[in-house]
């Protein structure tokens, strides 16, 4: 069993609480004490942010690893999308977390919007149960993202936890670690390091594709250079944005416009930023630039460069469909 969203906060090992959520019948009830206590004992600064963030992101998990195998209800979203249950009492459980500890900042949460104060300079973008479509089927490939915008100059505060993997995945910007939760000895830390060893590549392949038919991921896919060098894998979940930070991937790319404020993959960028790993558009545009599209993010340099190269020369030519 996960540790408690609880004991992320304070030293984020020693705090002794049972959890900041309880189900019963399907529904979350929130544990005010425990709730109340992620207020005070969050410190300011960094460190701070940090462990809210680490907070945040576990307490959206042990709801999302709670409710797994239930039949749980759904709402659609339109275009085939749709949330459960799980995704609404995660997001609930992590709401209450920042709001405990940072009432005054503003929140993005997907499933319930913008919340908090209006013009806030710090906002929480919270995505409770990215690969909702693989846990609805009994696939145990999710994410739960916290990333905190508006920390300050320089720094990006960031959480991704795998329910499932009992880890946490964290960045104050300048640093980024994993915390694996293990009973009994509760939880410990290392340093995340990027690897291409694996030559793994995870795709993308959820649409929309707004950069087709210049850049389709099939086409990559199809490439006799991109099959002879590199394995593909298909997870859909940002997890896998996690997985190269922490050297699982050797590279991630995805289709997409600037995605640094989508509640999806800040988290993943801001950790793999951290890391040390190569991140642009898949058109070689720098993060955050409004006008990037997608992402390409590898564990180092040259495999950056021989992606981009195959990109490149995956996308259709001008003339490809004749007259």
């Amino acid at each position: 069993m996960i540790n408690s969203a609880a004991e992320q906060v304070g030293s984020g090992r020693d705090a002794d609480a049972e959890g900041v959520a309880a189900v019963e019948d399907g529904a979350v009830v929130q544990d005010a004490a425990v709730v109340e206590g992620v207020g005070e004992r969050a410190e300011r600064g960094p460190e701070g942010d940090l462990e809210v963030a680490a907070a945040a992101a576990r307490a959206g998990a042990e709801v999302v690893w709670d409710l797994y195998g239930r039949q749980l209800a759904r709402v659609d979203k339109g275009a085939g999308d749709f949330a459960t249950e799980a995704d609404l009492a995660a997001e609930e459980a992590m709401l209450a977390v920042i709001r405990a500890a940072r009432p005054g900042d503003s929140v993005l949460g997907e499933e319930h919007g913008a919340q908090g104060a209006t013009g806030a300079a710090r906002q929480w973008l919270l995505d409770p149960l990215c690969g909702t479509l693989n846990y609805a089927v009994g696939n145990l490939l999710v994410a739960v993202n916290v990333a905190l915008r508006g920390a300050g100059p320089g720094r990006e505060v960031a959480a991704v936890a795998d329910p499932f993997g009992a880890e946490t995945y964290l960045t104050d910007g300048r640093t980024a670690l994993v915390r694996q939760h293990v009973a009994p000895a509760g939880a410990s830390e290392s340093t995340l390091r990027p690897s291409s060893a694996s030559r793994l590549v995870d795709v993308n392949l959820d649409p929309p594709f707004p950069g087709a038919p210049g850049f389709r991921a099939v086409d990559l896919l199809a490439h006799p250079d991109f099959v002879a060098e590199f394995r593909p894998r298909v997870v859909s979940t940002t997890l896998a944005l996690a997985w190269v930070a922490a050297g699982k991937r050797a590279a991630y790319v995805t289709d997409g416009g600037d995605l640094t404020g989508s509640v999806h993959f800040a988290a993943g960028i801001a950790l793999c930023r951290a890391a040390g790993c190569v991140l642009t558009g898949i058109d070689g545009t720098p993060i955050g630039d409004p006008s990037a599209r997608g992402l390409v993010v590898a564990a180092d340099e040259p495999t950056h460069t021989r992606l981009m190269e195959l990109i490149r020369r995956s996308a259709p030519r001008p003339d490809a469909h004749g007259a």
